[in-house]
């Protein structure tokens, strides 16, 4: 594939779909394509901006070869359409977000793919998470407490190209160290001479 897979991951709350947004334009403008997921969540619903679907709709689609990739995660169903491979060998960059736990899954499939988690203070992740009135605090404390254990796998050495991306602070801040960290781990292209 000629262009580059760029998978956000990050805990619930840490503002993956807020960055999205806020840098979707920019990206854009440099070939980078930002995908919209395909989630087994009622449009009611407040949370990320998704394509939401029927749990039935969502197995057709797995069955017929819609996605890319597609996994199960807090009692959800998340796909990525498969069109991001047309892109992807087009030459376009294409930026989803992703899942922690299917990393593993999305780097056997795009190994050149450019792992970013994004981070947040707990302090900062649990008045977010309080902000949105998703889940009980209890369920909030739950949450937290797996955060730190992916984390802590993360981190541990199993990923040593994982970029780290904190967005404890502004997010003005956090889309520019994006953009930023996207330019810095461009791949350098062959020359017709090599």
């Amino acid at each position: 594939m000629k262009g580059r897979l760029i998978y956000l991951i990050g805990p619930s709350g840490s503002g993956k779909d807020s960055l999205l947004d806020a840098a979707r334009e920019t990206l854009a403008g440099q070939g980078c394509r930002v995908v919209r997921r395909v989630i087994t969540r009622s449009a009611e619903a407040r949370g990320e901006s998704a394509e939401s679907v029927t749990p039935e709709a969502f197995a057709q689609s797995e069955a017929r070869g819609d996605f890319a990739m597609s996994w199960y995660a807090n009692g959800l169903s998340y796909g990525i359409p498969k069109v991001i491979d047309d892109w992807l060998n087009a030459g376009d960059d294409v930026l989803v977000n992703g899942s922690r736990g299917y990393l593993p899954e999305a780097r056997r499939r795009y190994p050149h793919l450019l792992a970013v988690l994004l981070t947040v203070e707990d302090g900062v992740l649990r008045q977010r998470l309080h902000a949105r009135g998703r889940e009980s605090a209890e369920e909030i404390e739950a949450r937290l407490a797996r955060n730190a254990g992916f984390a802590d796998t993360l981190l541990a050495g199993e990923n040593p190209d994982l970029c780290l991306l904190d967005n404890s602070g502004s997010l003005q801040q956090t889309c520019q160290r994006l953009l930023q960290l996207i330019e810095d781990h461009r791949p350098i292209a062959w020359s017709d001479s090599a």
